[in-house]
């Protein structure tokens, strides 16, 4: 455990710009394993997106768990450079790490926090810290279906020289499954409900939604789909995106 928290540490430390999706899918980070100790995933991808602009997108990520009994512990980093019609170049960024204990054989108790920002999107910094319950509503080992709720804590900063700075409690609430058809297959989706807490009527909805195929060993091919709706985005920004991506994984145990 203490090599995993130095890991914690120094990308906590070193990191500060990551995936490009404004919803982070959590339920793609867990890997699933019966086993304890280290696992995880590396990928690198390549995206032709659009949203105000055109834009190519070159982007690695890494994520490693640490499983003990009841207790799991999963890290998330991206990195993501954008390149926009031709010239420009931005850059985002996404550091997640989130603890989940296992209460029985279908309720888990789990808290993130999330540090963020987004220049395709005006977002110089969203932080997040929240927590809540899952309730896995299969027991199969093939497919499993989960509905989760948690509240959470907002500070979001965003970069349109018109909106103030926002410190709002929110609920996270979504619906996800797991699909393993095979050993080489999986499909994993996910789909997001963010309204705040004190004004229903600002709320932000995400569907992400992922397929992974075994090419050999440890090294899959990979294939996700994003959409997103936030009901008052930074200023210019418009309200729905779509972002399709393809790339390749290498994932270790």
């Amino acid at each position: 455990m203490r090599y995993f928290f130095t890991l914690i540490l120094f990308l906590a430390a070193s990191l500060w710009w990551l995936s490009d999706a404004q919803i982070l899918n959590a339920e793609s980070l867990r890997k699933a394993t019966d086993t304890s100790g280290f696992s995880g995933s590396a990928s690198l991808d390549f995206a032709l997106k659009r949203n105000t602009r055109n834009f190519t997108t070159f982007s690695s990520d890494i994520h490693v768990q640490y499983k003990m009994e009841k207790h799991l512990v999963l890290l998330k980093s991206d990195l993501a450079f954008q390149k926009i019609e031709g010239s420009d170049v931005e850059n985002s960024s996404i550091l997640h790490l989130r603890y989940n204990y296992k209460l029985s054989d279908r309720f888990t108790w789990e808290a993130f926090s999330q540090l963020q920002n987004n220049k395709i999107n005006l977002i110089d910094l969203r932080a997040l810290a929240g927590t809540g319950v899952r309730y896995k509503l299969t027991t199969s080992e093939k497919y499993r279906f989960y509905i989760g709720t948690l509240a959470m804590y907002e500070h979001e900063k965003l970069d349109d020289g018109v909106t103030p700075i926002q410190k709002n409690l929110r609920n996270s609430s979504y619906v996800s499954f797991s699909l393993y058809p095979n050993e080489n297959v999986s499909i994993i989706s996910t789909t997001y409900y963010q309204p705040i807490l004190e004004n229903f009527s600002d709320y932000r909805i995400s569907n992400q939604s992922s397929l992974r195929v075994g090419m050999f060993k440890n090294v899959s091919l990979k294939v996700s789909y994003t959409f997103t709706y936030d009901t008052f985005p930074a200023v210019g920004i418009p309200s729905s995106q779509y972002d399709f991506s393809t790339g390749l994984s290498y994932s270790f145990d």
